[in-house]
């Protein structure tokens, strides 16, 4: 069962080691360094630790000048090994007890500890099989390389063993400076309250009680408490059976990497802050394809449609007399280069490069679709969505230009209408001419005094005279008509092209803008579920 729960909690570790990680990885280049930094040197040292001693516990015994801790120690191990001096502090280097020698040699070259002694049978250590005692530094020595030692090791070590005196047991320099950044590591810690023989038999609760709020101020709220006197010899024991429980659990390692991992993912997490983005809807979608089809100049090609869609229909079938007068128009598209010839694909407009006013547009569309989208986000968040909505700003106005030029708006498209009005027109004309040259005739001979046939009539009316009459209204009607009729089709080409526009400016924007935006606010919720995973 043993074995079972303990790979369980290994198990457990590497999903939360793995959570972390990515984590940090998905928060490169948005969150502070530091506390990136933290949480690679967690790993790194999660990494080296889980590939070190498994059978081996590892537990510090730190405190402050003056606290005992090295004549505490001398007495857990039931020797004198560790200096012990009036003149203090009297530990430079850590020291480490070790009772089954074989394996600890990498461990404790990890840990940078050089003497090490092998421990012997103590009563309440047992053989004390897998236990490593390390004595090290005063935590606030005068001596920069003890703190920097102590420190450091306060970091690798599997168990704390925090040594307090009656003196200095309060001191908010201990406890802000060292105590409280271990406020997680509950699981791993043991508080000592050394020197309890320099108290009155009276004092001494009251005084643990003190300790005790203390702590719970800290963060530390059910961590056991123990009152010692390394000299007396009192609770020594006690703390012995602590430290041989906690060697036979085997599960200090990985509650001490746990606990580390939990606080790398507290100051992600402190450094990301709190909140979700709003994330990308059909509305802020609309409203940034409108700003950004203003911006490319979409409803003057709208209108060069429109006017072209007339001057081509006005030229099929406009009054044949006066139809070659539209010729000399110039056609809009052809203009802003969006007529296809044959086949051939525009890849370019002719349309004005975007100035101040346009430029000005494409910003503010995209920033007001940036806004929307992370609404809601913490800062640094809400930061690289807004810069993942213009990472691709440099390229955006070719990218719409190309789109516009790549739209098929339909410009070649002929009407059915076209071809019956221009035949009629046609024949209209020609029945014009008919009875044109017919009166002609009747006039030139009459003019040289030649016998003139009279004219065949219909109600009255001469037909050459109906002819021309008949031919030049029906000519002008039929102009006339075709006119609104091509009007009514213009607008309604215009619409489509207009919708086709929007369209293909519509891919753009979601492949330089909503897109990139999109991953951002994916990216940011997959690092919010690694840190949940992780805590």
């Amino acid at each position: 069962m043993s074995r079972h729960r303990e790979a369980r909690t290994e198990s457990s570790l590497a999903q939360k080691l793995a959570a972390l990680n990515k984590a940090r990885e998905l928060g490169e280049g948005r969150l502070d360094d530091a506390a990136l930094q933290e949480a690679y040197d967690v790993l790194e040292r999660a990494t080296s630790r889980r590939s070190l001693s498994a059978g081996h516990t590892v537990v510090g015994f730190f405190g402050a000048t003056g606290s005992g801790k090295s004549t505490l120690f001398n007495a857990v191990v039931g020797a004198e090994v560790a200096t012990v001096a009036v003149r203090r502090p009297t530990t430079s280097e850590p020291l480490a007890m070790v009772w089954e020698l074989a394996g600890s040699g990498p461990l404790l070259d990890w840990l940078k500890v050089a003497d090490r002694r092998e421990g012997k049978a103590v009563p309440g250590l047992g053989d004390g099989c897998g236990l490593i005692l390390l004595d090290l530094p005063d935590f606030d020595s005068v001596q920069f390389s003890h703190r920097e030692t102590a420190q450091r090791l306060a970091g690798q070590v599997d168990v704390l063993v925090w040594v307090v005196d009656p003196q200095k047991y309060a001191d908010a320099a201990i406890h802000h400076d060292f105590i409280r950044p271990f406020s997680a590591h509950g699981a791993v810690t043991i508080v000592v309250l050394n020197q309890v023989d320099t108290l009155a038999p009276h004092e001494v609760k009251p005084v643990l009680a003190s300790l005790a709020g203390i702590l719970d101020r800290d963060g530390l709220t059910h961590v056991p408490v123990l009152a010692v006197s390394a000299l007396a010899g009192t609770g020594v024991s006690d703390l012995r059976t602590r430290l041989s429980a906690v060697v036979k659990a085997k599960a200090a390692q990985s509650a001490r990497l746990a606990a580390d991992v939990a606080v790398a993912a507290r100051r992600l997490a402190e450094a990301s802050g709190t909140g979700e983005a709003a994330g990308v809807h059909q509305q802020e979608r609309r409203a940034l394809a409108a700003g950004l089809a203003q911006a490319a100049h979409v409803e003057p090609v709208v209108a060069a449609v429109r006017a072209s869609y007339r001057l081509e229909a006005t030229k099929r079938t406009g009054w044949p007399p006066t139809r070659w007068i539209s010729k000399f128009r110039k056609d809009p598209l052809r203009q802003l280069s969006l007529r296809r010839e044959g086949d051939c694909a525009v890849n370019r407009t002719s349309l004005p490069q975007a100035g101040v006013a346009e430029q000005a547009q494409l910003d503010s569309a995209v920033r007001d679709f940036a806004d929307a989208a992370s609404a809601g986000a913490c800062g640094p968040w809400r930061a690289s969505i807004r810069a993942a909505a213009r990472s691709n700003r440099q390229g955006l106005p070719d990218a719409l230009d190309q789109a516009v030029a790549s739209t098929d708006v339909k410009a070649n498209a002929r009407s059915w209408w076209w071809p019956v009005f221009s035949a009629i027109q046609w024949l209209a004309l020609l029945a014009a001419v008919a009875g044109l040259l017919w009166l002609g005739v009747l006039a030139g001979l009459g003019y040289f005094q030649m016998p003139v046939p009279e004219a065949p009539k219909v109600e009255g009316w001469p037909v050459p005279t109906l002819l021309v009459i008949g031919g030049v209204v029906l000519g002008v009607f039929l102009a006339l008509t075709s006119k609104f009729i091509a009007a009514a089709d213009a607008a309604r080409r215009a619409s489509q092209a207009r919708r086709r526009l929007r369209e293909s400016i519509g891919a753009v924007c979601q492949t330089l803008v909503v897109e990139p935006v999109e991953a951002e606010i994916a990216r940011h919720r997959a690092f919010q579920d690694a840190l949940a995973a992780a805590s």
